[in-house]
């Protein structure tokens, strides 16, 4: 029932800046898990898990979370609306929907066929009707709610900076040495002002965090599809290590989640002072 979103606003939005966590959603529909293959636990580990309570200081500080109620590995929110694997689906699927880009290729379309670990999530084929369903109740929802909130903050102030908040596993970034513990993502420059996304390296950067920008992560749809500087819309992905505040197989919070839950407290109050002191000079 409701939404399959959590809107956390402030009491008064007090900068052109919010925030949002669109992987962090653990709500699991039990038709989901009676069809899945894998157990929940499995399914978990495709979770950007906790990352909306890291930001949950945001509405105190004047700045809006909206965070995604559905897990990712049950309607990905952060791909186009019809990325979907032909091979997933007993229908022919629509002309219209893609089937041939890069995450579709790698089982991570809207409606993931794999795992964060490899596995297949589903051991039957699946109606097109079903992936119209969370199409339409979750990723359509989810995407009104952002765009509403983008657009209400770029009304109000002139501009709008979207932190998109995720975390990303260890296994993602082991082969580089050393490891950043954070990558910042502005679509290689095209969706934010590179002095916030400087500005935000550098902060982190004095804080102890190794930073990377773009690798491996640049950014996804929402990043892509919403950055728009010369619109005065700016989208800033953020992807932390899962190593500084979590065991990644229990799926349990470390003690090492209260520092990363401080500095990301300081964090978004930075920003939200340096998108208001940018969005006055520009």
């Amino acid at each position: 029932p409701g939404p399959p979103w959590t809107l956390h606003a402030p009491a008064d939005h007090a900068a052109p800046f919010l925030l949002a966590s669109p992987h962090s959603g653990r709500d699991y529909p039990p038709d989901f898990i009676a069809t899945a293959r894998l157990d929940r636990d499995t399914l978990r580990r495709s979770e950007d898990s906790f990352v909306d309570e890291l930001f949950a200081a945001g509405p105190s500080l004047g700045i809006p979370l909206l965070a995604a109620r559905f897990p990712r590995a049950f309607c990905d929110v952060n791909r186009e609306p019809w990325e979907l694997d032909p091979l997933m689906f007993e229908d022919t699927l629509p002309s219209w929907v893609n089937t041939t880009s890069p995450r579709v290729g790698a089982g991570l379309g809207t409606i993931a066929r794999v795992a964060a670990n490899g596995e297949a999530i589903y051991g039957i084929r699946l109606p097109f009707a079903e992936a119209e369903r969370r199409i339409r109740t979750c990723w359509q929802p989810y995407h009104d709610a952002l765009s509403a909130l983008i657009a209400e903050t770029r009304a109000r102030f002139g501009t709008a900076l979207l932190l998109d908040c995720h975390s990303m596993p260890s296994h993602a970034v082991s082969t580089r040495a050393p490891a950043p513990d954070i990558v910042l993502g502005d679509a290689h420059g095209q969706a934010c002002a590179p002095a916030l996304v400087r500005t935000a390296e550098l902060w982190l950067r004095e804080r102890n965090y190794r930073t990377a920008r773009n690798d491996p992560y640049a950014g996804g749809y929402v990043t892509r599809h919403y950055g728009r500087p010369h619109e005065n819309v700016h989208v800033l992905q953020l992807e932390i290590a899962r190593p500084l505040y979590m065991d990644e197989q229990r799926i349990e919070k470390t003690d090492g989640f209260d520092r990363v839950l401080r500095d990301m407290t300081d964090f978004v109050a930075m920003l939200a002072n340096a998108a208001s002191a940018w969005t006055q000079r520009a």
